[in-house]
């Protein structure tokens, strides 16, 4: 918190928006994350897909920084009272060119435990310089997902294929996940990114349908226990509504 200017929020409302990468984000975000956070005392938890992503005939894909920063930057603005974070796979965010997100040409040449927190606190550095002085970073804590959102899947194999009516694929899906120290290590080759091996084991793997079905399934407590990256910022969200009015009394 910076010192002698008064928070932008006070203790009557917390609302979250969470800028999503696709459409099975964003039905995690309404299924199962907001009834979650609503038990922390928020007041809305939204989804909503990051950049031009409706523009995209798919509803989905990542879309590169100077886009994303915009859509960020606009929503930051426009609501001085609101948390804001984003929920984006590290796969595949461009690391190069003019497409390129922060941090993430860098953090591919670090160890596993460093790449997200690199790529996270270099989208908060690259904000923070384009808001300035009125910008309070406790507002925009950003979270990749390690490596996609199908990692997390990996958590529960046997409520993973289960809960899609595949129940004679949880061996193989278990092989997988046998290979990794935890879910979120599955890795990001465009061979092998966990996205690639969920599709080569289940034929005519639909994305939105069976992920919701899944996530929901294996459930935030499994999901938290085995993924520590999406622990720490679950946990951070809960933490907001306390700190906010902990501020303000």
């Amino acid at each position: 918190m910076k010192l002698g200017v008064a928070p932008p929020w006070n203790n009557m409302m917390s609302r979250l928006l969470i800028l999503v990468e696709g459409i099975t984000e964003e039905r995690f975000v309404h299924a199962v994350l907001a009834p979650h956070l609503y038990n922390y005392g928020y007041s809305e938890v939204s989804p909503k897909l990051l950049g031009d992503s409706r523009m995209n005939k798919n509803r989905g894909g990542i879309r590169s920084w100077p886009s994303a920063r915009k859509d960020i930057i606009k929503h930051l603005k426009a609501d001085k009272k609101r948390l804001i974070t984003t929920m984006v796979d590290y796969y595949a965010l461009p690391s190069t060119g003019d497409k390129s997100w922060p941090g993430r040409g860098e953090a591919s040449r670090l160890l596993f435990s460093e790449k997200p927190s690199r790529v996270q606190q270099a989208i908060l550095q690259d904000i923070e310089r384009e808001l300035g002085g009125d910008f309070y970073p406790a507002r925009f804590p950003p979270y990749v997902v390690m490596h996609e959102f199908e990692g997390l899947l990996f958590s529960d194999c046997k409520a993973f294929g289960e809960s899609i009516g595949r129940p004679e694929l949880v061996e193989d899906l278990t092989k997988v996940r046998r290979q990794f120290e935890t879910p979120e290590e599955i890795n990001d080759s465009r061979l092998t990114a966990p996205s690639k091996r969920v599709e080569a084991i289940i034929q005519g793997y639909r994305k939105p349908r069976m992920g919701t079905l899944a996530i929901q399934s294996i459930g935030l407590a499994t999901v938290r226990q085995e993924c520590r990256f999406f622990n720490e910022w679950l946990g951070k969200l809960e933490q907001w509504p306390k700190q906010t009015m902990s501020t303000t009394n």
